[in-house]
């Protein structure tokens, strides 16, 4: 009887696996804006000005936090490990943070989407802060 044939499994550069899970993270992100369109009113809302991001200040900053996680996965390529580790920690934890109090704070039967996007992301970063605390070191 022939042995069943051994893929190799190759290790993964931490620079590349924490870029991945950014682009993980940001996709998870969009779908759920994404996907909130779907929600009765919530168009309406968009047209008529009556939503959340309803001032250039609030839009402003909704840009920002997703922007940060796109360039997250540029800064964990290009970055040298120390400080790509520190921020890769810093934000993991605070996204992980912001996704906690959204989940907990959209219960509605027509947001569960949007909370079960919230527990993927939470994953998401918390392997991301993991992975970069146990970064390997040179030796």
């Amino acid at each position: 009887m022939k042995q069943a044939q051994q893929y190799q499994n190759t290790e993964i550069n931490p620079k590349i696996r924490l870029a991945l899970l950014w682009v993980a993270v940001t996709l998870c992100y969009l779908y759920g804006d994404y996907f909130e369109l779907y929600v009765p009113k919530k168009v309406e809302g968009l047209i008529s000005g009556d939503n959340l991001l309803n001032t250039p200040f609030k839009l402003f900053l909704a840009a920002l936090m997703l922007a940060v996680p796109a360039l997250m996965v540029v800064s964990s390529i290009l970055l040298r490990p120390v400080l790509n580790r520190v921020l890769n920690i810093i934000f993991g934890i605070f996204y992980t943070l912001i996704m906690v109090l959204v989940g907990v704070s959209s219960y509605d039967k027509w947001m569960l989407f949007y909370i079960f996007l919230a527990f993927v992301e939470c994953v998401i970063t918390l392997l991301i802060v993991r992975y970069a605390w146990i970064w390997p070191k040179e030796r």
